[in-house]
Order: C-alpha cells, then sequence, then structure tokens
C-alpha cells in the first residue's frame, strides 16, 4: 500500500514546480490488433479504404502502449481549471479521440461528422448518463461532466464496435500517451504523489487475474526538475489448470 499524502495547490506554490515523464510498456506477448468489422452499414464500411484496426490494445515494436492514462490522484486542487471546449468526434463510424481526459470545467460537443444516424449512450455512473438518437447533420451534442469520474465508455448502439472512453478530472495533471507510450506533466508543485495508470483492457480486469496488485506508483516531484517514471503492465495470470 502507498502511504497516501493530500496535496493542497495553489498558485503561489506554482514557483516551485517539477514534472514528471516517462513511457507505458507491457511486459505480454505483442498482438497483432484485428480489423473492426463494419459491413453492417453500407455507409460506415465504404468510409475506409482499409478497415481500420480496434484500439483497445495499442503497442508499438517495443511493447509501448498508446492511450494509457496517467494522472496524480493525492491533489485538492483550488485554482481554476482549463475550460477550453473539446470535442469527440464521429467520423468514418469510428469516436474519435477513443480516449480522453475532461475536466469538471469544460464543455464538451459530441459531433456526428457522418451521414448516418448515430446514438451516444454514456455509461457514466457518477455524473448524469445520458443516451441520445444524432443523425446526419443535426446540431453537436454539449455536455459538462461536473463531478470526478473514474473511465467510463460512451458507445453506439447502432454500430456497436464503436466505443470511446472518458474520464473525468477536477484537475489539470493528467496525460494520455501517445504512439510511442510517451507522456508528461508539468507544472506540479513539489512534492510526493502518487501516480495512477488505466488502460483500456488490463485496468477493467478483476484484480486476481494481475500480477501487479495496484495499477499505480509513488512518484517525488522536485523543484525545476523532471522526474522520469516508467510504467509496466503485466501480463493477467494464467488459470491453473485441474
Amino acid at each position: 500500500m502507498f502511504k497516501k499524502l493530500l496535496i493542497t495547490l495553489s498558485v503561489i506554490t506554482y514557483i516551485f514546480c517539477g514534472s514528471i515523464e516517462g513511457t507505458v510498456s507491457y511486459a505480454g506477448s505483442n498482438k497483432t490488433a484485428k480489423s473492426l468489422k463494419m459491413d453492417s452499414d453500407p455507409i460506415c464500411g465504404t468510409a475506409h479504404s482499409v478497415p481500420p484496426k480496434k484500439e483497445d490494445f495499442i503497442l508499438n515494436e517495443k511493447n509501448q502502449f498508446k492511450n494509457v492514462i496517467v494522472w496524480l490522484k493525492n491533489v485538492d486542487y483550488k485554482d481554476e481549471l482549463k475550460s477550453d471546449p473539446a470535442t469527440i468526434d464521429q467520423l468514418g463510424c469510428i469516436y474519435s479521440p477513443h480516449v480522453n481526459v475532461f475536466t469538471t470545467a469544460q464543455k464538451v460537443f459530441i459531433k456526428n461528422s457522418d451521414k448516418t444516424l448515430h446514438n451516444v449512450n454514456s455509461q457514466s455512473k457518477i455524473n448524469q448518463s445520458f443516451n441520445s438518437a444524432q443523425p446526419a447533420g443535426v446540431p453537436d451534442i454539449e455536455k459538462t461532466f461536473t463531478s470526478k469520474e473514474d473511465p467510463f465508455y460512451i458507445k453506439c448502439d447502432v454500430h456497436p464496435w464503436m466505443k470511446a472512453w472518458v474520464m473525468v478530472s477536477d484537475h489539470p495533471y493528467f496525460a494520455i500517451t501517445d504512439e510511442n507510450g510517451y507522456f508528461k506533466i508539468d507544472n506540479i508543485p513539489e512534492g510526493t504523489y502518487e501516480v495512477g495508470f488505466w488502460q483500456e483492457k488490463l485496468s477493467n480486469l478483476p484484480k486476481k487475474k494481475y500480477v501487479i496488485s495496484s495499477n499505480s506508483s509513488e512518484v517525488v516531484v522536485s523543484k525545476d526538475a523532471t522526474t522520469k517514471l516508467d510504467f509496466e503492465f503485466q501480463k493477467p495470470v494464467k488459470k491453473a489448470k485441474k
């Protein structure tokens, strides 16, 4: 267990800031992502010259993960949050971006850029869930997720392969790994933090199937310094044969 340390952040502490950066990788074997089957809707099927791949487990040649959410856990943030509007688009019958982190101050616009009907079905547990039809050509759906919430998914019931993940944060200290598994979080007041890591498939497995006991790590952030933090997801535990 990590020692919990609650850190209150304010503008005056910003002169004592540092950063964390690193990569997130996987200890198991790298498997080729499967193609999505989109031919149930001709508009979706013809939107891509090559069938797109599933986005739930993307590794590069070095087994580094794309689309892992990295965030600080033990933060009590008191300043004004970023309120720039964010967008999720439905384009080519795929949600884009696939993984998102929004703050509780952001407006989120959900677009339908396709010439077919979608519906946006939020599986949120803390924020108000919603299920809205969105035909082609209608205005964007506008939402604000006002409460902090762990990752949940938004799906389209018309096209069952369509899914996007959303995490809602009450502070700005988070990142999503790029195609090289790289992340960086800047302007962190110095102190000791617990860092959370979330990956779509592995973090949703029952913990008894995991080698590691927690998807988190502890890090010390120092003034005017960048702390390296590399994290590796272990492969799921295989059930013993009887």
